[in-house]
């Protein structure tokens, strides 16, 4: 039995567990070829209502739409409804942030140092969402079962002491940038318009989708005539993430203008 198979079950279990007992049970955090495995069961698990969310609040000023893919490259999935359970339950999902206790004497901090100080702490990465890092600060999404240990223990970040607290608001600053651009392709299908927006060949951009590597708003696809809808959040493993923004029109020669807005 491969991990997908492993995972598949696991989530039908969670699911018959929610229904049966008539209360919301939740994954750890889900990458995105994780997150694909629900995705393919999502149609099957409707009698038990189910969420993804990686902890944004809307109301934090940052893009909070998991569903979208607009922020949430790992996102815990929820099983149950209030139609199920009777009642409504958040997310067990802390934001914690980490911050030098003298930022003017800080290391230059990344996303490998925040995560690896966490982990180094024995802690799982299953446990430990996305992590937004801004001038040596981090942003970090946790399971709730673990933040009181993060806090307590976590004291340095390479050679930096840092302090860590609860957030309760992200600041409006660590919404996500963009870089709007036009494109033009010769068709609406995602094999196109990966090879436009990254430089590379249709041959290459279709291997790409083959072998699993990009998704459609959180969900894997392989298919290369796949065609976009505005909005849609495009993920390409090891090359980034954009939005496609619509169609602008149609050139001389029938080749079609697209909006995308790439992700800085």
């Amino acid at each position: 039995m491969n991990t997908s198979d492993i995972l598949s079950n696991r989530i039908k279990e969670l699911a018959e567990r929610a229904y049966s007992e008539n209360r919301y049970l939740f994954t750890d955090f889900l990458d995105m070829s994780q997150l694909s495995v629900f995705y393919a069961l999502e149609r099957e698990l409707r009698y038990v209502g189910t969420a993804v969310s990686g902890g944004m609040p809307v109301s934090s000023g940052v893009d909070g739409n998991d569903s979208a893919g607009g922020l949430g490259d790992r996102c815990m999935v929820r099983f149950g409804s209030p139609e199920v359970c009777g009642y409504e339950e958040d997310f067990p999902i802390d934001v914690l942030h980490i911050s030098p206790v003298q930022k003017k004497f800080s290391d230059t901090l990344t996303h490998r140092d925040f995560l690896g100080s966490v982990i180094g702490l024995g802690i799982e990465r299953t446990k430990l969402g996305d992590i937004l890092v801004r001038d040596n600060e981090a942003y970090m999404f946790v399971s709730n079962t673990i933040s009181d240990y993060i806090i307590e223990t976590l004291n340095k970040v390479k050679h930096t002491n840092v302090t860590v607290e609860r957030c309760t608001e992200l600041p409006a600053e660590l919404a996500p940038k963009f870089s709007e651009e036009s494109v033009v392709v010769s068709s609406n299908r995602l094999d196109a318009i990966i090879a436009r927006t990254y430089n590379m060949s249709r041959e290459l951009a279709a291997r790409f989708i083959t072998e699993g590597k990009v998704f459609v708003c959180g969900r894997e696809i392989i298919s290369t005539t796949k065609s976009l809808k505005e909005g849609d959040v495009v993920s390409v493993r090891g090359k980034g993430k954009f939005i496609f923004d619509g169609e602008e029109g149609v050139t001389r020669k029938s080749k079609l203008y697209v909006k995308i807005k790439r992700y800085v």
